[in-house]
């Protein structure tokens, strides 16, 4: 009995030394809506990763492709030939993309994938983050945009601000989704951050 107790013991110490520091740093994550706010870091320390999908048409010059992609420097690039069909009309861009490399990679998509008819929410996407083409993000987290909308972000007087703003307004979702023939609430509506 005294040997049974004396396990129950040992147990228990373990079970709190172990179990009660991941319930408090799991409390710690969840205790508030306060999300970490990412902080751009210079691009000298941090080049732009430029990733996704070009047309199939241009698979014998994907290399020159990619250096087109990333000819302005601060920038690398991860990009794939689409193996059927039209690449997807998605772009994805960081909110520490500079405008000047956002609006060449933007021509670049038009040029060498299918084009640009969506954008994903910029509080889905890594700072220094652009996808081109890209498959993984699904409908509720993008919007549809015009070709006017597009020219509108290409507009070489915007500033670094200005396009990121405009960018967060034009790319928030609607606010009903379709869901099995239903138009529900889209739960991945996220509202612009001012002042970022």
């Amino acid at each position: 009995m005294l040997e049974k107790n004396t396990k129950n013991l040992i147990l228990s110490e373990i079970l709190i030394k172990r179990v009660i520091p991941c319930l408090i740093m799991l409390g710690l994550f969840l205790a508030g809506p306060a999300q970490a706010q990412e902080i751009c870091q210079p691009l000298d320390k941090k080049r732009i990763k430029i990733e996704g999908y070009i047309s199939k048409k241009f698979r014998k010059q994907r290399k020159a492709v990619i250096k087109e992609f990333t000819e302005l420097g601060n920038s690398k690039a991860a990009l794939r030939v689409y193996p059927m069909g039209e690449t997807s009309k998605v772009i994805a861009i960081g909110k520490c993309v500079p405008v000047h490399i956002a609006q060449h990679v933007i021509k670049k998509a038009m040029e060498y994938s299918t084009g640009v008819e969506s954008l994903v929410q910029q509080q889905f996407v890594h700072g220094h983050w652009m996808g081109v083409g890209v498959t993984i993000f699904d409908e509720p987290s993008q919007q549809l945009v015009s070709a006017e909308q597009v020219k509108l972000m290409l507009d070489p007087a915007l500033s670094n601000e200005e396009f990121h703003k405009l960018y967060r307004k034009l790319s928030v979702p609607n606010e009903l989704t379709p869901f099995f023939g239903l138009q529900v609430p889209n739960v991945k509506t996220a509202h612009p951050e001012e002042g970022h």
